[in-house]
């Protein structure tokens, strides 16, 4: 995606219009077309405002290097004795510290039995194997999260 695309998708996450994009940034309209059609770039000033606005990161404003194709095929080309190699944990912990510091903080016993129960409750429920339930369980949790991120953002 470029970094047009992103700008346009970050406005229209939020229901605004160019118009009201412009007004609150106190620019013009054809400015703010101008920076979705890739004509221009805004300055860093204006790219933190708009970040402000759209409620989300700068980083994520302007997350327009990675293709979303070239992501799924590395993904679909990865295979399973690669995958083994890969210590996922560190290297998602290099983004996200926490899951590297986290297991002298976190009872992890308490969570992990908890997580035992709901993955044997997949696998009876829906005949999955271990991998599926995982799979499964993983992606309740994640949209769990995305929909409290969502509504944590409008109460701000």
């Amino acid at each position: 995606m470029n970094l047009g695309n992103s700008l346009f998708h970050a406005r229209k996450r939020c229901g605004l219009s160019q118009e009201d994009v412009a007004e609150k940034l106190g620019i013009s309209r054809q400015t703010v077309s101008k920076w979705e059609t890739d004509e221009t770039i805004p300055d860093i000033r204006q790219s933190k405002k708009m970040a402000a606005l759209y409620k989300i990161s700068l980083d994520e404003l302007i997350e327009f290097d990675v293709d979303v194709k070239e992501i799924q095929e590395m993904i679909d080309q990865t295979n399973e004795e690669t995958e083994k190699k890969i210590d996922w944990t560190n290297a998602w912990g290099k983004k996200y510290p926490v899951l590297l510091q986290y297991q002298n903080k976190v009872n992890i016993p308490n969570y992990a039995q908890r997580m035992n129960a709901m993955l044997d409750e997949l696998k009876q429920e829906y005949q999955f194997n271990e991998q599926d339930a995982m799979l499964v369980l993983k992606d309740i949790l994640y949209n769990v999260w995305k929909i409290r991120k969502i509504k944590c953002s409008k109460t701000v």
